[in-house]
């Protein structure tokens, strides 16, 4: 009996990341399809139901892993953090292919993928529509960033609370709006608010019945990629270049007229918006366009 070869892909970070991950373990399965691919990781459910995915293990949770996939096996491991790597630092590829040139793969535009199966569909399907009202639903991701993150505004991705209330005041007659954000930041006028806690499925099952989608450089772009869901995305201090997806319209912040970044080293901003390295003057400044926001959801 010969025997089993695998790919052990490691994986840390936040949810976005695991789902722009999948499109990293399409392209490992690609370049080796007759390895089993193995998945650890932190956010394991996105990973479940894909069918290029052989099994599943969430860090901390890997009894008996050397023995099953390591010691005296044949084993490709794939474990590396990409955010280090050369061309992701200088902004030169996208995340899913500086990850994979990485690993010395063969990256032919694999993007992320999420699969339901039929009882979360069902689900989906008896849930968000329900709660319309009879109409259409636009998902606004106002907030973005660790659940229980203390802070009410983490700016560097965050959506400005002026503007997301400007947007809720254009939209909210004709659209049924749910807000995505978290348990600390503002709940905005006229929106179901969506921060209970909720699975990541359920979370992004969401978009499967949405009309239009208004989000920021979170978990929520990155499920609507996987979704073949083109949305309108805004940017702040992070760059689509190197964390969005062509798919979508990405429209990002105007830049500030002076930039001093004394405390950068590898990266410009904190992923994590801390608030010194803020580079807007005004307080009252609008560093996104409003009717270009409005004219790229309404061509959506």
């Amino acid at each position: 009996m010969s025997q089993k070869k695998y790919s052990l892909f490691h994986l840390q970070g936040g949810f976005g990341k695991h789902i722009a991950a999948t499109a990293v373990a399409k392209c490992i399965k690609n370049n080796h399809p007759s390895r089993e691919l193995i998945v650890t990781g932190v956010w394991t459910e996105i990973f479940q139901n894909l069918p290029f995915v052989d099994r599943v293990y969430q860090h901390g949770n890997t009894s008996y892993y050397y023995q099953t996939y390591v010691e005296n096996m044949d084993s490709l491991v794939f474990a590396n953090e990409p955010y280090y790597t050369t061309d992701h630092v200088n902004k030169k590829l996208p995340l899913a292919q500086s990850w994979s040139k990485m690993y010395n793969l063969e990256y032919n535009g694999e993007l992320p993928q999420i699969t339901f199966n039929p009882l979360q569909r069902k689900g989906a399907k008896e849930f968000w529509p329900g709660r319309a009202n009879g109409k259409p639903i636009m998902v606004l991701q106002t907030n973005g960033g660790m659940y229980n993150e203390q802070r009410p505004y983490l700016w560097a991705r965050d959506m400005p609370v002026v503007l997301a209330q400007k947007l809720v005041d254009h939209y909210s007659d004709e659209y049924h709006i749910f807000q995505i954000t978290r348990p600390s930041c503002e709940v905005l006028d006229d929106v179901e608010v969506l921060k209970d806690p909720v699975t990541n499925m359920e979370l992004v099952s969401t978009l499967l019945h949405s009309d239009k989608r208004i989000l920021i450089d979170s978990c929520m772009q990155h499920a609507a990629a996987a979704l073949k869901m083109p949305s309108v995305v805004l940017w702040n201090g992070t760059s689509p270049k190197v964390f969005g997806w062509d798919m979508h319209t990405n429209i990002e912040a105007k830049k500030p007229a002076k930039c001093k970044l004394p405390n950068s080293v590898l990266f410009d901003f904190d992923f994590t918006g801390v608030e010194a390295e803020y580079p807007y003057v005004d307080e009252d400044d609008e560093i996104f366009d409003f009717d270009k926001i409005v004219e790229a959801v309404d061509n959506s």
